[in-house]
């Protein structure tokens, strides 16, 4: 009986996480279902957060070092020594002592050239820059999926024609081989037919390869475990291919500055160097502490008072302000000042950079545009003619009015026109969403 409770058991967890299992594989993921779960296991977006966690940490920390130091002391001390007496000339035996200190220490820092605000100020820049650094970081992965996901998009859709042209292929051959059976055609126009299936058998199982690269491809990179169940969804992308967008690279760009987080990390950055500069000079100005404390101590040598009474009779209470004054220290101080400068400049020629990078990033975006427009346009109308004259080619090979090699020549020039149209579909949609991320835009799809 135990034995079949335990079997039912084991069966009825199997169950439950089969199913579990099933459902997880059977998910559709969608664009935005990616990105989460990318954004939850990317190490470099993690690693961002903790970057901004830290920086909190250092923002938090610069604020409470204005605040007074506190610190307490208890020290115990045990002392043996041997008596001299001088008359006899000779030692006595051994005896000991102890004694018993107790204190309380206080240090604030009243003045020193204004360094503690200096450094507070520079970690909330610190905080705030890796707040937009860790943006900067989910945005580029972001980018990364939507190009990763189309790809996947792209594949299915080039599986999807192959399976169509070896679907209308085999009829084709099934009708030349009733044709050659009649001996309305020759064997050959059957052979030459029968090659193309086999080469358009050749074409589909490259593109379901290339879609299970690209699956792979994405699960890698939502660092996803890699599942032959994993499947996307697929969106209406037709929507995004309604109008023409001439964008101006200017206006993109200047809308661009005040939105990216890379350039307000890069100019926060810049901000949070200057600011070393006036810490550095601060140590040429002399520093003004104030310290406080509370001391008492008992010994047993003292054995006319108790213990309580010599704490309380030795009870010591002390105020005092120190002034610091730099004279000589080997010129490290004018060393950090030159440093700071070089920092500075450093720091002013990476958000030149920056800036001269996202330029040219977003007028090669644009330019993307344009062209994949126009080569969109120009593989539109390609792929039209190209269906109308196989149409036509189609009809006349059916009634026997064309040979096959004429026929096989248009259904190439159809193929080559629906691969150009589906490349450059895709390649305009994701030169619109490179557009988009720009300008800011919720990658979408």
């Amino acid at each position: 009986m135990k034995t079949f409770q335990t079997s039912f058991l084991i069966a009825f967890l199997l169950l439950i996480f089969s199913g579990y299992e099933g459902k997880t594989q059977n998910k559709t993921w969608t664009l935005d279902d990616c990105i989460t779960y990318a954004l939850g296991k990317n190490i470099q977006v993690l690693k961002a957060d903790l970057t901004s966690n830290q920086n909190q940490l250092y923002a938090n920390q610069s604020k409470l070092n204005r605040l007074p130091g506190l610190n307490a002391s208890v020290s115990e001390n045990m002392n043996w020594y041997k008596g001299f007496d001088s008359a006899s000339g000779h030692y006595g035996s051994a005896s000991g002592s102890n004694a018993t200190n107790y204190g309380v220490n206080s240090n604030v820092t009243l003045y020193n050239g204004k360094k503690l605000s200096t450094q507070i100020k520079q970690t909330e820049l610190n905080f705030q820059s890796g707040k937009f650094y860790s943006q900067a970081v989910r945005e580029s992965v972001g980018l990364n999926i939507i190009n990763a996901y189309l790809q996947v998009l792209y594949a299915y859709e080039s599986v999807n024609n192959a399976e169509k042209q070896v679907e209308s292929t085999t009829k084709q051959l099934a009708l030349a081989k009733e044709r050659m059976d009649l001996g309305a055609i020759a064997s050959s126009d059957y052979l030459q037919i029968k090659s193309e299936l086999a080469t358009e058998k050749f074409t589909l199982a490259t593109a379901q390869s290339q879609l299970s690269t690209d699956n792979v491809t994405l699960e890698q990179l939502i660092e996803l475990p890699v599942d032959p169940n994993f499947k996307i969804s697929s969106p209406n992308l037709e929507s995004l291919l309604v109008q023409f967008v001439n964008p101006n690279s200017q206006e993109v760009y200047n809308l661009a500055l005040g939105i990216k987080p890379e350039i307000k990390n890069i100019e926060l950055t810049k901000e949070s160097t200057t600011l070393n500069l006036k810490i550095a000079k601060a140590d040429f100005i002399p520093t003004i502490s104030m310290n406080a404390g509370l001391s008492s101590n008992y010994s047993s040598l003292n054995t006319g008072s108790s213990y309580n009474s010599q704490l309380s009779n030795t009870f010591s209470p002390s105020v005092g302000i120190s002034l610091s004054i730099p004279i000589f220290q080997k010129n490290q101080v004018k060393t950090n000042v030159g440093l700071a400068t070089i920092a500075i400049s450093n720091a002013e020629l990476d958000v030149v950079n920056a800036k001269n990078l996202l330029r040219k990033e977003i007028e090669q975006a644009c330019t993307n545009v344009t062209s994949a427009w126009s080569q969109y346009s120009a593989s539109l109308d390609q792929m039209q003619s190209s269906k109308e004259s196989y149409d036509v080619t189609t009809e006349k090979f059916r009634v026997g009015l064309l040979n096959s090699v004429d026929f096989l020549v248009q259904k190439t020039s159809l193929i080559t026109s629906e691969s150009k149209l589906l490349q450059a579909k895709f390649n305009l949609i994701f030169s619109y969403k490179v557009l988009d991320f720009y300008k800011g835009v919720p990658l979408t799809l």
